[in-house]
C-alpha cells in the first residue's frame, strides 16, 4: 500500500469525513484491521483564508508547496489536497515536488461522465465557481458547466465560509441551497457537483431533483484506489 500525503485543515470540518471515507474504503477493500497509511499535515486555515480573501494566491501557493515538500520528504508516495478551492494553486504544488498530485476534478469528472451526464451544475466557493482553474478542467473532460447567478453565488460562498467552515449547519441555508440547485436544474443541469468539501455537510441526495456528485467522497475513494494501485 502506498503512503498518502494528505493536506487537510481547509477546513478541518471537512477533513474529518474525508479521512473517515478514506479509511472505510481501505478497510472494505482489504478487510481485517487494515487502514490507510497517511501522513496528514493539517494547516491553520486562517492563514489561507486571509490570503484567499486578499487575492494573494502566490503566497498561498508558496505556503502549500512548502507543506507538500515536507510530506514528500517524510515519505509520501503521492499527494492529496483536501480542498477544491486550493486546487487553484495545484500547478505551484506540482512544480515543487516529484511525487504526483491526485487532482479532485479528475475522479469527479470520471464519475459524472460514466453516469451519462454532460451538463453539470457547479457549487463551491466563489473562486471555484467563477474562475477558470476548475471549470476548464471539467470542460476538458467534455462537460458543460453551469454556475448559479451572481446573488446565488454570493449565498453559496457566504454559507461555506461563515457557517460550514465553522461547524454551523442551518436549515435556513439548506433551504437556500435547495432553491439554488433547483435553479441550476432549470438552467439545464442534469447533475450537480458539490465542489467544496464542506457542502456535503449541508445537503444530500434528497435535497435535489438531480444526482449530486460529492467531491469529498469521490476524492477520498479515488485516494484509496491510488493507494492500493500497483
Amino acid at each position: 500500500m502506498k503512503t498518502i500525503g494528505l493536506i487537510g485543515g481547509m477546513s478541518w470540518e471537512s477533513t474529518i469525513p474525508f479521512y473517515r471515507i478514506l479509511n472505510q474504503t481501505i478497510a472494505q477493500r482489504l478487510g481485517g484491521f487494515h487502514s490507510a497509511r497517511v501522513l496528514l499535515h493539517s494547516v491553520d486555515f486562517d492563514d489561507y483564508e486571509r490570503l484567499q480573501r486578499s487575492g494573494d494566491w502566490d503566497q498561498a501557493g508558496a505556503l502549500l508547496a512548502e507543506v507538500a515538500r515536507g510530506l514528500e520528504a517524510s515519505g509520501a508516495d503521492f499527494l492529496v489536497i483536501c480542498s477544491n478551492t486550493m486546487h487553484k494553486v495545484v500547478n505551484e504544488v506540482e512544480a515543487a515536488i516529484a511525487i504526483p498530485v491526485l487532482h479532485v476534478v479528475d475522479p469527479t469528472a470520471t464519475a459524472i461522465t460514466q453516469a451519462g451526464h454532460s451538463v453539470v451544475g457547479l457549487l463551491g466557493t466563489r473562486f471555484t465557481m467563477e474562475e477558470a482553474f476548475y471549470r476548464d478542467r471539467l470542460a476538458a473532460r467534455g462537460l458543460q458547466v453551469v454556475i448559479p447567478e451572481a446573488d446565488d453565488r454570493d449565498t453559496v460562498h457566504r454559507v461555506i465560509y461563515q457557517e460550514l467552515c465553522q461547524g454551523v449547519v442551518s436549515d435556513v441555508s439548506r433551504q437556500a441551497y435547495r432553491g439554488i440547485m433547483a435553479r441550476l436544474v432549470a438552467q439545464g443541469a442534469t447533475a450537480i457537483i458539490l465542489g467544496c468539501t464542506e457542502i456535503s455537510l449541508l445537503v444530500g441526495a434528497d435535497d435535489a431533483s438531480v444526482p449530486l456528485f460529492d467531491t469529498t467522497r469521490l476524492h477520498a475513494t479515488a485516494t484509496a484506489d491510488m493507494a492500493l494501485s500497483a
